[in-house]
């Protein structure tokens, strides 16, 4: 137990060095990272929360919310290799559920829609991003490898290997391929009212131009 507590901290350690070019190290990301600092603080607090130790976990998180901006419900399960960029404004609800290797930029929510006791947060699944400003709303699934844009709202189960933004949040990109917006359909050839009005006109200026020439016709041979 204690390994694998161990190897999990190792883990959202090497998070910030890796996925930010940024970072000088691990000891910048010790020192000036308070992603780093708030998600090491939630997993101690999360084990309180989980053995029943009633007040001090929501107390506690409310510190290090206080410390470095990022809301943290100690109820949320966070897997391994968790990084939170820059973190300002973030919110994670208590019934969250985050996979392994997830990326979540600064301004992000994971909230819920329902009033409800229950699971009514989102669930990421494993190298999900969520780019920033960014909200996940009620208990949704985001699958794995997708991305979320800037400023999205997604209120519907992603599926796995896809872009989604926008509000609300719809997929673009699918397994590496643009989603079309609309589906393609058979194109229907409508009536073009102005064509077939200059084309009537048209036909009524013959006629006239014709009718002219006979009548400057007959007058020629009356003179004669």
């Amino acid at each position: 137990m204690a390994n694998r507590f161990i190897e999990t901290i190792l883990a959202d350690l090497r998070a910030p060095v890796e996925r930010d070019p940024a970072a000088t190290g691990w000891l910048d990301v010790v020192l000036c990272y308070p992603g780093f600092h708030a998600i090491t603080a939630h997993r101690f607090i999360h084990a309180l929360h989980r053995a029943g130790v009633p007040l001090i976990p929501r107390f506690l998180s409310q510190l290090v919310r206080f410390m470095t901006g990022i809301e943290i419900h100690p109820g949320a399960k966070i897997g391994k290799g968790f990084f939170i960029d820059h973190g300002m404004g973030v919110v994670i609800g208590e019934t969250a559920e985050i996979g392994d290797n997830v990326t979540i930029y600064q301004g992000v929510t994971l909230g819920g829609t329902s009033l409800n006791k229950g699971k009514r947060h989102p669930t990421l699944a494993n190298n999900v991003t969520v780019g920033l400003h960014a909200a996940v709303l009620g208990a949704i699934t985001v699958g794995e490898n997708s991305k979320i844009g800037a400023g999205s709202v997604v209120v519907k189960d992603v599926p796995p290997n896809a872009t989604v933004v926008g509000i609300p949040g719809r997929v673009v990109i699918q397994d590496g391929k643009p989603v079309q917006a609309v589906p393609s359909r058979p194109q229907v050839d409508m009536p073009d009212p102005t064509a077939m009005m200059v084309q009537q006109l048209s036909q009524r200026i013959s006629a006239l131009e014709a009718r002219l020439a006979q009548l400057t016709g007959e007058s020629d041979s009356q003179a004669i």
